[in-house]
């Protein structure tokens, strides 16, 4: 599985959704994405990456497009 699935099916499994819904969406964007949505995607996210993200970057991670930008760049998840 390349990362860009397994980031991609950590959203879909945080927020149940289709692949087709995720360029553009945003935080409070979809109902399930509220601050308990976004800790089940960060926990999603930790463990599909081993990684253990600050919590500055997980407040700034407020879009689909912005989590690849702060994963690539801090946590040297190639997309």
């Amino acid at each position: 599985m390349t990362n860009k699935e397994k980031y991609n099916e950590a959203f879909c499994n945080a927020f149940e959704i289709n692949q087709d819904q995720l360029n553009g969406l945003k935080y409070q964007g979809i109902k399930l994405w509220d601050s308990v949505g976004h800790m089940t995607l960060v926990a999603n996210l930790e463990d599909a990456f081993d990684i253990m993200m600050e919590t500055d970057d997980i407040i700034d991670f407020s879009s689909y497009e912005k989590g690849m930008e702060i994963l690539s760049t801090k946590y040297d998840v190639q997309f």
